[in-house]
């Protein structure tokens, strides 16, 4: 049976805990990997947060799964991942793809303005 963008939505939100910019640095602080998931345009466009490891949605199942080539040693199972994007929709989403993989600390800040209205560096 076919699903919408809402029915995914509301999987992904359930599936992924929104947090905070306090418990984003909380969890940061212990080694947690900050992810921006937005296209390499937005980015370019607004910059992304200090420290935020890039990898567009569009490539997240490529670059997570530690079977292939194109893995990113920067996504380890037992690492805390703190995603964001430019509102949190793909955020949440990449977050559940995250967590059907086999990720178990996945969580979701929302977008960049979340990260810059809680007082984040911007680079």
């Amino acid at each position: 049976m076919p699903v919408t963008v809402k029915e995914m939505m509301e999987a992904a939100n359930a599936a992924v805990e929104r947090i905070d910019m306090a418990k984003a640095q909380e969890l940061l602080g212990q080694d947690g990997l900050l992810l921006d998931v937005r296209d390499a345009a937005e980015l370019q466009q607004v910059g992304r947060a200090a420290g935020a490891h890039h990898i567009s949605r569009g490539m997240l199942e490529f670059r997570a799964d530690d079977t292939l080539q194109s893995h990113d040693p920067e996504l380890r199972k037992d690492r805390v991942i703190v995603l964001y994007c430019a509102a949190g929709g793909r955020a949440a989403l990449a977050g559940k793809l995250l967590k059907d993989m086999g990720y178990e600390a996945v969580y979701n800040l929302g977008g960049f303005t979340d990260w810059v209205n809680g007082g984040g560096e911007v680079a």
